[in-house]
């Protein structure tokens, strides 16, 4: 290191413990340093692996019943190879058979859906719900939840119909990057049908504690915009996010008791 680079990385060097990002990262003649490199290459085999790997759906609903809101049903998309996941996104929305779900007439039904990451949904999934539930379950009756395999976001709309519940909440693995390969995401789905599109869900994402959305924040968003959803009669772009406006003027927010609709 020659002394002119050496203010460079003291400037970058704070700046690092604050992001994921990758800035400030030096430079080694007309290239970064080894060490860069070869995390890079770290966390781009990280991010495929999350994407291929399978869902172990056993081990995941084991866990998820313990969360006590009834053993889960597993159902899977009608692609029938990770490989056919990727190139058949079509596929990953549609159902190949949902006769293992019961349905109810609760105001709750939770999908967890294994996404771009499985790694994600067996990584976060039983906590998030768990936490979804301890605020939920106070004012809503919930039903047994779903584990869906090779599922993109829109198969929800048919467990849920199948389900017959009023709101169907979506816990997917996100698409991972190359700072974050276990990102869930959640899609809100209020009256939810087959035919809904992404203009009538409401998305939480970057939920990975803990460098991202913690389990319980997330968890008040969810309960705020549930409760305005009731209220609007509908979920997607008519519905805001307010749990992060000043207590101070917008009321409890927070706890999703004022909601604010545009």
């Amino acid at each position: 290191m020659t002394e002119d680079q050496a203010p460079i990385l003291d400037f970058w060097g704070p700046l690092r413990k604050t992001t994921q990002s990758r800035i400030g990262l030096g430079r080694a003649g007309d290239s970064l340093p080894t060490k860069r490199v070869l995390e890079f290459k770290a966390a781009h085999a990280a991010a495929r692996d999350a994407v291929h790997e399978p869902l172990d759906s056993q081990t995941l609903a084991s866990r998820v019943e313990g969360v006590g809101i009834g053993a889960p049903a597993v159902v899977a998309s009608s692609v029938s190879t990770r490989s056919e996941y990727l190139r058949r996104p079509d596929l990953g929305r549609q159902p190949a058979d949902l006769s293992a779900i019961t349905s109810s007439d609760k105001e709750i039904g939770f999908i967890l859906a294994d996404g771009l990451s499985p790694r994600a949904l067996m990584d976060h999934g039983e906590q998030l719900l768990s936490a979804l539930v301890t605020v939920l379950g106070e004012r809503y009756s919930i039903a047994p939840p779903v584990i869906a395999t090779n599922a993109r976001v829109a198969l929800g709309d048919h467990i849920a119909a199948a389900m017959g519940v009023q709101t169907a909440i979506v816990l997917i693995g996100e698409r991972p990057g190359l700072s974050v390969a276990d990102s869930v995401g959640i899609y809100l789905t209020h009256l939810p049908r087959v035919g809904r599109t992404d203009a009538d869900r409401n998305c939480i994402s970057n939920v990975h504690p803990p460098e991202g959305l913690g389990y319980e924040q997330a968890a008040r968003v969810v309960l705020g915009l549930v409760a305005g959803a009731r209220q609007l009669g509908r979920s997607g772009v008519d519905l805001k996010d307010t749990s992060r406006a000043d207590a101070v003027t917008t009321g409890v927010v927070a706890s999703g008791e004022a909601i604010t609709l545009d």
